[in-house]
């Protein structure tokens, strides 16, 4: 066999060789673009005008249109029962507030006692957040029937009410860390251990 003959052979050999390696290469590189490409997620546009036509999204909206709807008229049916506000009755009063609502927060009072007066200001503060939770407050001095029905003997004297019967009392501050400056949480977190 020449020498030349046999050069060529082998340069074509390995022109060959490489020419399939690089075809290799190319297509795992092109494989792995497509594979790159099609895990990207594929955001299709959308047109406003389809959006707005959609039936469904009409319905949706409609349905959540009428539930704002029974809830402003819920909200205002409570307001004007009493809820929503931090409200003084009197003992007159006190029997129709507790039995007639499912959930009541009083608070017995003096005007004199500076506890008494802290207690307010946190339950003020907590009125507006538990709107289906009446919260009311009575004069311990103008209420002695109840006071002595209730077994009250210090103030402030907090009392849950669940469908007109008592089930609990927070009794001074005891509970809510035994400080004047205790924190509106405090008190939050105990009415809500206690279901209310």
């Amino acid at each position: 066999m020449d020498g030349k003959k046999f050069r060529t052979q082998m340069g074509d050999l390995a022109m060959g060789t490489a020419l399939n390696a690089a075809a290799r290469d190319y297509q795992k590189e092109m494989l792995a673009e497509y594979k790159a490409q099609s895990s990207q997620p594929k955001h299709e546009e959308v047109d406003i005008d389809d959006l707005l036509n959609d039936p469904e999204l009409e319905r949706l909206h409609a349905e959540r249109i009428n539930a704002m709807k029974r809830e402003a008229e819920k909200r205002q049916k409570l307001q004007q029962q009493g809820y929503g506000e931090y409200r003084l009755v009197t003992e007159g009063d006190f029997l129709t507030e507790v039995t007639k609502s499912p959930r009541v927060i009083c608070h017995f009072f003096h005007r004199e006692f500076i506890r008494c007066k802290i207690m307010d200001k946190h339950l003020k503060l907590l009125t507006p957040k538990y709107f289906d939770t009446k919260f009311i407050c009575i004069d311990a001095e103008n209420c002695p029937f109840f006071v002595t029905k209730l077994g009250i003997k210090v103030l402030p004297c907090v009392i849950l009410f669940r469908d007109g019967v008592a089930v609990d009392r927070i009794v001074g501050f005891q509970e809510l860390g035994g400080v004047d400056d205790f924190a509106t949480k405090a008190l939050e977190s105990r009415l809500l251990k206690a279901g209310l």
